[in-house]
């Protein structure tokens, strides 16, 4: 089973971590980082691209990654939930897809350890993609001729495969980040790129102990896993229900694991709402109030809040341009 906690995270748990100091802030780096065995390759990318927006990978034609995570917008879909096949509705909201190549770990639950095994699950859920397996996935790649060409380039001669196939769409996704924020700038040496207002949530986001889980560069570590919600309110509990997902125990079935769930990055935060694993805060602000009341223990100002959103806004970088991909026909049939 999975089990990555830092120290910090555990003293966090405890109440005992003390908050990052200012030396920790970390610019996003230009370029994620590969797994030795999928290095990124152009032809590996082009060919992720079209994977990624083809609906075909899905059993009714009409769900793709991207139908979930739109790279035309914040890298989700900006539901509570996300939709898949039929019009079904799974219980979680969709993640961004921009900067996941930085998590530690995969889904809010972390029950993937990497993008390559993130991008082989939802194409078999049968309320995601709805595919009834990868032998059927390979099949109708195999079927549709521009493919084979493709995967030839990407990765040689009859290579058509489920494993390929995912390193591939892993491949595009890790081409998917977002450095150069006004953030990264001013921790970079511009001191002029944050308004005095960004550079007092700065501050407040230290001081209060936000950083305590969300720091690093991409704002999501330094452990894998905290829980959620931290201290109990009947109010917040009773109007967003966060506590009816067990978080990832319903991955590991380890009654340790109850309301644990994966550090989302802060990357790109303002674009992504609805907030939460249930998509149940529509707004930032109001996000901010209840990570500072569930999480910290603290009833924010109204002011702090504002501070707060405003230096979370600052991180928004500008995102790479993304062609729209032109994918391999199939003249006079269809898979439906």
């Amino acid at each position: 089973m999975l089990k990555i906690r830092s120290l910090v995270s555990v003293l966090t748990l405890a109440g005992l971590a003390t908050v990052s100091s200012a030396a920790d802030w970390q610019a996003l780096p230009d370029k994620a980082p590969a797994p030795s065995d999928n290095p990124t390759t152009a032809a590996k990318v082009e060919l992720g691209r079209k994977l990624y927006h083809d609906p075909r990978l899905s059993s009714t034609g009409t769900v793709s990654c991207a139908s979930c995570h739109n790279v035309m917008l914040g890298g989700e879909d900006n539901r509570p939930v996300a939709m898949g096949v039929n019009g079904q509705t799974g219980g979680r909201s969709a993640p961004t897809v921009w900067n996941s190549a930085f998590n530690e770990v995969q889904f809010w639950d972390g029950r993937a350890a990497s993008l390559e095994e993130q991008a082989a699950g939802p194409v078999t859920n049968p309320i995601e993609m709805g595919m009834k397996s990868w032998d059927d996935v390979v099949a109708r790649l195999k079927s549709i001729e521009g493919y084979q060409q493709l995967f030839n380039e990407a990765f040689g001669a009859n290579s058509i495969s489920k494993d390929n196939a995912t390193k591939a769409i892993a491949a595009y996704e890790r081409t998917l980040i977002t450095p150069d924020s006004a953030y990264d700038k001013y921790v970079k040496g511009d001191k002029s790129a944050l308004t005095a207002q960004q550079v007092s949530g700065m501050k407040q986001f230290e001081a209060l102990g936000c950083s305590g889980c969300h720091s690093g560069p991409a704002f999501n570590g330094p452990g894998t896993f905290m829980k959620f919600p931290m201290m109990k309110n009947g109010y917040f509990e009773a109007k967003y229900h966060f506590s009816k997902d067990l978080g990832r125990y319903e991955a590991t079935k380890d009654s340790a694991d109850k309301h644990l769930w994966k550090v989302p990055t802060l990357r790109n935060i303002a674009l992504t709402a609805p907030y939460f694993h249930n998509g149940a805060v529509k707004d930032l602000p109001t996000a901010v109030k209840v990570m500072g009341k569930l999480q910290l223990g603290k009833d924010l100002t109204r002011q702090e809040i504002d501070d707060i959103v405003a230096f979370l806004n600052a991180l928004t970088g500008p995102f790479p341009k993304q062609p729209m991909p032109s994918l391999p026909p199939t003249p006079g049939k269809t898979f439906n």
